[in-house]
C-alpha cells in the first residue's frame, strides 16, 4: 500500500498541513506557535550543554512540549483524520487493483547488459545522534544527507580524493558540523545558517543570526583536487579548518 504513496500525493498533505496550520493561528489563536517558539529555544540551548545536567533536562523538557504541543493542534487532528482516510482509501484501491510486475524487454542489446555499480554511502539519515568519518582509513564516496539533531564529523585526512571536485552537502537542523581538509586540497564553502558561528580556515563570522555566504580558496578553480562544502543548517555551528 505504501508503494502506491506518490510524491504528488505527499506534496499534497504537506501542503494541506501548512494551510490548516495557517487557518488555525488566523482565526483561533496564536498560542501554539508561542509554545513551539520557546521550545525551539529550549532544545538548542540544551543541546548545546548536553554534558551538564541542566542542559539535558532543558533539551528533554522542549521536546516534550513540542510533542504535547502539536497533540493538542486541532490542525494534527484534522490533518490525522484525513491521512487515516486517505490511507483506507489507498488500502481499497490496492484490493480492488492489485499491482503486478512484469519484466521489460528491452530493445537494445547494449542497454540490457549495461552494468550498474552501487556503492554503499559514507553517511545516512540521521534524526538523532552524533555521525563521524571512521578513524581509519576508507573510500572516499560524495555525500549529501539531511540530518536531526546532531553533529556531523568529517575528516577527509583518512581517505584520498579523487582528481576533479569532490562534494560534501549537508541539511542540518540542530548541532554542530565539523569538516577537517587536508593542507594540499582546496576548499569552496556556500553555508546559510539561522542561527550559529561560522569559522572557515582563517575566516570567522561573528554574526550569529541569518548567515549566507560563499568564500573559496584562491586556487580552487585551477586545482586538480578540490572539496566543494554545500551547508545549510537551521541552529548549529560550522567548522572547517586544516589539519
Amino acid at each position: 500500500m505504501l508503494n502506491r504513496f506518490k510524491t504528488e500525493d505527499f506534496n499534497g498533505l504537506v501542503l494541506l498541513g501548512i494551510v490548516l496550520l495557517l487557518i488555525e493561528l488566523s482565526f483561533f489563536n496564536g498560542q501554539p506557535i508561542v509554545f513551539l517558539i520557546f521550545s525551539f529555544f529550549s532544545i538548542t540551548y540544551g543541546y548545546r550543554r548536553m554534558t551538564k545536567t541542566r542542559g539535558k533536562i532543558l533539551f528533554w523538557f522542549g521536546i516534550v512540549i513540542v510533542a504535547i504541543t502539536i497533540l493538542n493542534m486541532v490542525t494534527f487532528k484534522i490533518f490525522l483524520i484525513i491521512f487515516l482516510i486517505y490511507l483506507l482509501k489507498q488500502f481499497r484501491k490496492s484490493k480492488q487493483h492489485p499491482s503486478f510486475i512484469e519484466p521489460e524487454v528491452m530493445q537494445s542489446e547494449k542497454i540490457r547488459n549495461e552494468p550498474i555499480v552501487r556503492r554503499e554511502p559514507l553517511f545516512t539519515n540521521k534524526l538523532l545522534g552524533v555521525q563521524r568519518t571512521p578513524d581509519h582509513v576508507y573510500e572516499w564516496n560524495d555525500i549529501s544527507i539531511q540530518g536531526g539533531i546532531g553533529d556531523t564529523i568529517i575528516d577527509l585526512s583518512y581517505t584520498v580524493l579523487p582528481k576533479g571536485e569532490s562534494v560534501i552537502s549537508i541539511r542540518h537542523m540542530i548541532g554542530r558540523i565539523q569538516i577537517l581538509v587536508p593542507y594540499e586540497v582546496e576548499v569552496s564553502v556556500h553555508h546559510s545558517t539561522i542561527f550559529g558561528k561560522t569559522t572557515v580556515l582563517q575566516y570567522e563570522d561573528n554574526q550569529y543570526f541569518n548567515q549566507t555566504f560563499h568564500i573559496q580558496t584562491p586556487e580552487y578553480d585551477q586545482a586538480e583536487q578540490k572539496i566543494k562544502i554545500m551547508t545549510s543548517i537551521l541552529s548549529g555551528d560550522l567548522e572547517v579548518k586544516r589539519i
